[in-house]
């Protein structure tokens, strides 16, 4: 038969836990030896007590002569039964590379061991770990052997699971098709999906579906139907949850109308925006949940969304900008922007065709970029230096300067098509083309393409050194990071947009979904600085340009306005913005 643990023990097994995790965490770190043991040794110390903490704490009893504790490890003790936690683990988790205490926490894997697998194989992240576990490198260290390994890869493999998170582009689809199909239903009334993918955030982990209805049972039936379901998690009477043979979990909630806006401010998020916005209603005697607004029992808002923040004295906030980074004052001070929409957007400025990579024409490109009612279209094919894009040669170049010059003649009223280049930026700082040709250009994007390894100051100084190119344009997906595949490029980024700042040139907002790059901090960096953000599709086909989308909802997230973005300016404004470059 189970026995339930004492809830005093309870509270000394958390103490235990928080002082164990401190210990590892200073282990990474390398830290004193003697600081390492005082902290498991008081873990241990409290883990073995008859007595819970919390009950000595109420009886007066002085912590700080129990053995081995002392005043130090007794104010943590006090502070830990006060709040759940202490303020040295948030400070050395945030130390510490988060990365590395996702490792700390698999089965059979110290803060040793963890420490041996950064130093002799580079494993910083599950992802390094579990390659390294496949290609069977880990066996081969001292105190491993083979058994250790399949049981890593094992635990990690299970992690990853659990864990994964999915791009937008295979978010969208789903949180889309989904949408259609219970709509089509006729079941529901009022419909959205809400966490971290209405947020905007460049991958989520599951999708948070709120409808309202008045039939919840009907609603839950045929959810649990849908053709992409693979297994059913639960299915109740107002909430079910599913997983996709893709593998993403779906969650749906089925609440009242009178609790709707309550409840998609609560599954919206983020948790530091609500934590935040319910201090500011208990400082005014109320309570917020996700069933509405309450002054004692009665129920003031919750219908919409609007009347929740309006309950509490603030205007309605865009979920983009729901983070606790400072909305919550800007919005009670009047002065939350008035952010980017994609319609603002009067021009795209990096696209390709297959004159490189891309996989359609000039003219097919021009004919998209007609549709979707833009104004310009820059062409910005590859230069030669990677192979693989079968990049431009000078004289490539030269004549397709020509063939857009002709179309545009021939195509009045047609966007205008902007004559460019992505010229790669080469280890030392110079441009892959000669000035001839790229002088002749509207623009020139600048990206760097390999050697995305080089340490901070090589890495920073060789961008810089190419953005003080006379014929430099934009800096292009800045960082180099793509989405669960390649880091970021380690580069002083600060320094970088100050220098473009100076120059007077711009900088890339990348709207493919597997970059997204620069991210909202970056975007949020740009503006603090003066640099105005190209927000650009990085179109390879026609279909691609709707990535514009993903790159709005980036910059949103970076409290970007239409007057921080380059490519809302209409032609001639922005012409002469580029000329001011050359």
């Amino acid at each position: 038969m189970l026995q339930t643990v004492p809830a005093q023990h309870q509270v000394n097994q958390t103490i235990a836990t928080v002082f164990n995790e401190i210990a590892d965490l200073l282990e990474v770190e390398d830290a004193n030896p003697f600081r390492v043991r005082a902290y498991r040794n008081a873990a241990r110390v409290i883990d073995g007590m008859a007595e819970g903490v919390d009950v000595m704490l109420a009886r007066g009893a002085d912590l700080a002569e129990l053995p081995g504790i002392g005043t130090d490890l007794a104010a943590k003790m006090r502070e830990i039964v006060e709040t759940g936690t202490c303020s040295m683990l948030v400070r050395v988790r945030g130390e510490v590379p988060q990365s590395m205490v996702q490792l700390l926490q698999l089965p059979g894997l110290g803060p040793k061991r963890a420490r041996m697998l950064q130093h002799e194989l580079g494993i910083t992240t599950l992802d390094d770990l579990a390659k390294a576990a496949t290609t069977h490198q880990i066996r081969a260290l001292h105190g491993f052997g083979t058994q250790s390994e399949q049981r890593l890869l094992q635990a990690v493999s299970a992690r990853l699971e659990r864990h994964r998170r999915y791009g937008l582009v295979v978010a969208k689809p789903c949180a889309e098709a989904l949408t259609r199909y219970l709509q089509a239903s006729g079941t529901v009334e009022q419909l959205v999906v809400a966490g971290s993918y209405r947020r905007g955030l460049d991958t989520i982990g599951d999708l948070d579906l709120l409808v309202t209805a008045r039939n919840a049972a009907l609603v839950i039936e045929y959810f649990v139907q849908y053709r992409e379901v693979a297994s059913r998690i639960s299915a109740g009477t107002t909430r079910a949850s599913v997983v996709l043979k893709n593998g993403m979990q779906i969650d749906l909630r089925v609440v009242k109308p009178a609790a709707f806006g309550a409840a998609l401010v609560y599954f919206t998020g983020s948790k530091p925006h609500n934590i935040a916005l319910r201090k500011i209603a208990q400082a005014q005697g109320l309570k917020i949940n996700e069933y509405g607004v309450f002054r004692d029992s009665e129920r003031i808002a919750g219908q919409t969304e609007a009347s929740v923040y309006r309950a509490v004295g603030l205007p309605w906030i865009c979920p983009e900008l729901r983070e606790d980074q400072g909305e919550l004052e800007a919005a009670r001070k009047g002065m939350l922007p008035t952010l980017v929409e994609e319609r603002d957007a009067k021009g795209d400025l990096h696209v390709h065709t297959t004159a490189s990579d891309g996989t359609a024409s000039l003219e097919a490109m021009a004919e998209q970029a007609r549709r979707r009612g833009l104004q310009y279209l820059a062409i910005t094919d590859h230069s030669p230096r990677i192979a693989v894009t079968h990049g431009l040669t000078a004289e490539r170049l030269a004549a397709q300067a020509d063939a857009i010059d002709r179309f545009n003649a021939e195509h009045e009223g047609w966007p205008v098509l902007l004559k460019g280049v992505e010229v790669d930026i080469l280890e030392d700082g110079s441009l892959d083309l000669p000035d001839a040709v790229l002088g002749r250009l509207d623009l020139v994007i600048g990206a760097v393409h390999s050697h995305f390894i080089l340490p901070m100051e090589k890495q920073t100084t060789r961008i810089l050194r190419a953005i003080d190119h006379p014929h430099f344009s934009i800096l292009a997906h800045p960082l180099g990071r793509l989405i669960g595949e390649r880091n970021a490029c380690n580069v002083d980024l600060k320094r970088v947009l100050k220098a473009i700042a100076e120059r007077g040139c711009y900088v890339e907002a990348n709207a493919q979904p597997a970059r997204l790059d620069l991210s909202d901090y970056g975007c949020r960096l740009a503006k603090a600085t003066g640099v105005l953000v190209s927000i650009a599709s990085d179109a390879h086909s026609p279909a691609d340009l709707a990535n514009l989308a993903f790159g709005v909802t980036q910059a949103r997230r970076g409290w970007l306005e239409q007057a921080d973005v380059l490519n809302t300016r209409p032609l001639n404004a922005l012409l002469a913005l580029l000329k001011g470059t050359m």
